[in-house]
């Protein structure tokens, strides 16, 4: 993934917190898809103004500086591989 993409969510995709059943999940319309508390944290930082460089710098700093370079780059490619993350040619 390059250093300058800038990742965001698909055209109507949205992430929304579930405060009935206490729990995160992306919206979009043929579905949801439930995520664990760090996709949370990945995807908020996705805002389509942060470069995938500073998504990784803000999640590294919420766990105490540890690289999740690879982590994140794999649960981004995964997202829009489900056609939920705009792509970088698009």
């Amino acid at each position: 993934m390059s250093d300058v993409h800038i990742p965001r969510l698909a055209s109507g995709v949205r992430l929304h917190r579930d405060e009935v059943r206490a729990r995160d999940v992306l919206l979009f319309p043929e579905g949801a898809l439930v995520l664990n508390d760090t996709a949370a944290q990945v995807l908020a930082f996705c805002d389509g103004v942060r470069t995938f460089d500073q998504v990784v710098a803000a999640v590294s700093q919420l766990y105490d500086g540890a690289d999740v370079r690879d982590d994140v780059a794999e649960l981004l490619a995964g997202i829009r591989d489900q056609g939920l993350m705009d792509r970088d040619d698009e």
